[in-house]
């Protein structure tokens, strides 16, 4: 038996070609780099920078591409050869014993189209991997200005309950001075009241959007003090056309074109599946009768009579007609939506420059005249009350104003997939 096995392992280690082997381990293509979260004032520019080297959805996505490398390593890989060997009769001087090396051959490009497949499959990865970035990206974004105007919100209501005390103030001494009803004071201090928990409202939504943002790079409890930036820097408005143009490179319909290649690929893999293997076969008989050794050869091809593989061919067909469908659909759906943020975006910039321009001062300055007049007795509580009302709530619009215009270009960022345009100069009211 010694002399049979010996020639075909020979024989094995001359038909099985290097590439064939396994290639040895290597490191994985991404390694999260967590970064260091500081204590002090966090920019826009540090807060994507923690969410690029740190965030759990990049991650995950990242690990799918190094996984995908596999599958395309794998593909290259030809079938493993087989060995078997028999025996007929069981008297050892009619004995008969067969050693045989089979080696399967692909035929009709088989390996090339599996690796194609496997290739096209990693490149859709890499995509999704850069689009969870843009996407990221977005979201950092948003949850930073929404950060940024929760703060401006809650030093408004702090400016208001400082606002509030001095009416109440204002109030009592003229109550003293016997110059207005006790009633008055009494609407000053619930007025009060009202502006404290306004700032302790304010004050949980600051906590919440801290949180927010730091969700984003993975941290459960935020460590940085505030979030600085200049809030009333608008975002530019760039041309639509321009940002349809621009669509075209988008990570997501990258990732639809990626998807209709790959699906052809799978066509061209079960198309090659048509054409039968051939199956060579190498080996060595040991007749005792004879007292000789005899060598096999032999070629074994199966016949192709019922199973064409047909099914699965059709089936690839039609799921690389449903990739070119969702392909046409994901185009009109992303164009849909940038015209959307689009006109959110230069709908948000009109609002916040007419209260910044027109409504502002005029509710500013008509509640710096009534808290004057207040204190020197011309105008009641009340007309301090609600120009008060009108300032803040004019304020408060004005904020939210400036945060919709940079979610909308945020959600413009996300889909577009790369920061589209610059901010525009502040239109900080004391630049005007």
């Amino acid at each position: 038996m010694q002399n049979l096995l010996l020639p075909l392992a020979l024989a094995a280690f001359v038909v099985m070609p290097a590439w064939a082997q396994p290639a040895a381990s290597g490191s994985s293509a991404f390694m999260p780099a967590y970064a260091t979260e500081t204590d002090g004032p966090l920019s826009l520019a540090a807060a994507l920078e923690l969410a690029m080297r740190a965030s759990p959805d990049i991650a995950v996505a990242a690990r799918e591409v190094d996984a995908l490398e596999g599958s395309v390593r794998q593909a290259g890989i030809i079938p493993n050869p087989s060995i078997g060997a028999s025996q007929e009769d069981t008297q050892r001087a009619a004995r008969t014993r067969t050693v045989q090396l089979n080696v399967p051959i692909e035929l009709g490009g088989k390996r090339a189209a599996r690796i194609t497949a496997a290739e096209r499959g990693r490149d859709a990865s890499a995509i999704e991997l850069a689009g969870k970035r843009s996407e990221i990206r977005a979201v950092v974004t948003a949850a930073f200005y929404d950060l940024v105007t929760a703060q401006e919100r809650y030093r408004l209501a702090q400016a208001s309950v400082e606002l509030a005390k001095r009416a109440t103030n204002a109030a009592s001494r003229r109550v003293l001075a016997g110059k207005v009803s006790p009633v008055e004071e009494t609407r000053a201090r619930v007025a009060e009241a009202g502006g404290r928990v306004e700032l302790v409202q304010a004050a949980s939504d600051v906590q919440v959007a801290r949180k927010r943002l730091a969700a984003t790079w993975g941290s459960p409890s935020p460590r940085f003090e505030r979030a600085v930036d200049q809030v009333e820097a608008l975002p530019a408005l760039p041309a639509l056309d321009d940002l349809t143009q621009r669509l075209q490179q988008a990570p997501s319909l990258a990732r639809a074109r990626i998807e209709v290649d790959r699906r052809q690929a799978l066509v061209r893999v079960e198309r090659s599946r048509q054409i039968p293997d051939v199956i060579f076969s190498i080996g060595a008989r040991r007749d005792e009768q004879l007292g000789r050794n005899q060598a096999i050869v032999g070629v074994s091809i199966p016949i192709p009579l019922f199973d064409r593989n047909q099914g699965n061919v059709l089936e690839s067909l039609r799921r690389t007609d449903k990739a070119r469908d969702e392909l046409v659909a994901t185009e009109v759906r992303l164009n849909t939506e940038l015209a959307q943020a689009h006109g959110r975006l230069g709908a948000a910039r009109q609002e916040a420059d007419l209260l910044r321009q027109e409504i502002l001062p005029g509710a500013q300055s008509a509640y710096d005249a009534a808290t004057k007049g207040f204190e020197l007795g011309k105008f009641s509580f009340l007309e301090v009350l609600d120009a008060q009302r009108t300032f803040f709530q004019a304020k408060s619009q004005y904020l939210r104003a400036l945060s919709e215009t940079h979610r909308a270009a945020a959600d413009i960022d996300r889909l577009v997939g790369t920061p589209y345009a610059p901010q525009s100069s502040a239109t900080n009211p004391q630049e005007k």
